[in-house]
C-alpha cells in the first residue's frame, strides 16, 4: 500500500532547512508560530464540517473526530495564549493560505459514495497531519539549537505540548485507512489511491505557499498535472478547466510578490537591485532562502 509522506519544498529545501532560518528571525518566527495557531484553528471547523456531512455514522468515526476537533482547540489555545504573552499578532497570517489552496485542489464534487468521501477525507486529515508533524519536529530541533532565550525556551515548550497529539493523529489516520483497505480489494485500491491523490494535493498545496521566484506558475501546472495523474479519466477535463485559470493567474502569488519586492525596497533601494531582482530570477530554492533572509 501506498506510504504518503511530506517532500522537500522542489526536491531541494527540507523542513529543517526552513525552521533552522526561521527561528534565526524573530518577525518571520512569530509570523510561522502565527500560522500554525490558524491551522489549528481552521482545522476545527473543517473537522466539524465532515462531522455534519456524515450526520451521525458511522459512529465510531464521529466519536473519533469529536476528541480529534477537542485536540485541535487546544493546540490553538495553546499558540493564541503564547502569542498573545509575546504581544504578537493573532489575526489571519498575511500571505497565501495552505489550507485555502488545499481545498481548491480537492475538488468535493468528484466523490461518489459515502464511504469513498470517507476514505478520501481520512486521506486528507493523515497528509496534511504528517506535514504538520514534520514542521513540529523540525521546529523543536531547530529551537533546540538556538540561544536558549526565556522566549525560545516557551515556544519551544508550547511545540512540545502539540507534538505527541499531532504523532497521534497521524497513527490514528494510519490506523482507520489500513482497517478500510483490508476489508476487501477493492477497498484497498481505493484506500491507494487516495493516498496518492491526496500526497500529491498537499505537495501542491504546501509549495504554492512557498514558491514565489519566477516560474512558479509553471511549476504550479507541473503539480496540477500530478493531481490529475490520480483521477479517473473522466474526471480529468472538467478538474483541469476549473482550476487551471487560477492556477496560472493566482491574485495572492502576484500580491505577495509585490509585498516582498516593497519590502525589500523600503529596506535598501541598492540591495534591491544588486541582490533581489538576481534572486528573485535565481531557479535554486536552496540558494534562494539563503538570501531571502536579508529580507
Amino acid at each position: 500500500m501506498t506510504v504518503a509522506y511530506p517532500h522537500k519544498l522542489r526536491g531541494q529545501l527540507s523542513a529543517q532547512d526552513i525552521l533552522d532560518r526561521v527561528v534565526r528571525q524573530r518577525d518571520i518566527h512569530m509570523v510561522t508560530l502565527n500560522r500554525y495557531r490558524f491551522n489549528e484553528q481552521r482545522s476545527c471547523k473543517d473537522l466539524t464540517d465532515l462531522i455534519e456531512k456524515l450526520d451521525g455514522k458511522p459512529r465510531d468515526l464521529i466519536k473519533d473526530l469529536s476528541h480529534h476537533i477537542a485536540d485541535e482547540a487546544r493546540h490553538a489555545l495553546w499558540l493564541t495564549d503564547l502569542l498573545y504573552e509575546l504581544g504578537e499578532d493573532i489575526g489571519t497570517p498575511p500571505g497565501s493560505s495552505y489550507i485555502d489552496e488545499f481545498e481548491r485542489l480537492i475538488g468535493y464534487e468528484t466523490i461518489g459514495s459515502p464511504e469513498d468521501g470517507i476514505i478520501e477525507s481520512l486521506a486528507a486529515i493523515n497528509v496534511t497531519e504528517k506535514r504538520g508533524c514534520e514542521y513540529f519536529a523540525a521546529h523543536i530541533r531547530a529551537l533546540q539549537k538556538s540561544e536558549q532565550t526565556p522566549e525560545n525556551i516557551k515556544i519551544r515548550e508550547t511545540i512540545e505540548k502539540i507534538m505527541p497529539e499531532e504523532v497521534a493523529h497521524v497513527r490514528w489516520g494510519n490506523r482507520k485507512l489500513a482497517e478500510i483497505g483490508k476489508k476487501s480489494e477493492a477497498l484497498h485500491a481505493k484506500v491507494d489511491l487516495a493516498k496518492r491523490k491526496y500526497a500529491a494535493i498537499e505537495q501542491a498545496a504546501y509549495e504554492s505557499g512557498m514558491d514565489v521566484l519566477a516560474g512558479a506558475e509553471v511549476r504550479r501546472v507541473e503539480n496540477l498535472m500530478k493531481i490529475v495523474d490520480t483521477l479517473p479519466i473522466w474526471q480529468r477535463p472538467q478538474y483541469l478547466v476549473d482550476r487551471l485559470p487560477q492556477t496560472l493567474f493566482s491574485p495572492e502569488l502576484q500580491k505577495t510578490r509585490i509585498d516582498l519586492a516593497r519590502k525589500a525596497w523600503e529596506k535598501d533601494p541598492s540591495s534591491f537591485v544588486e541582490k533581489f531582482i538576481p534572486m528573485f530570477f535565481a531557479g535554486n530554492l536552496k540558494d534562494t532562502a539563503a538570501k531571502a533572509g536579508e529580507y
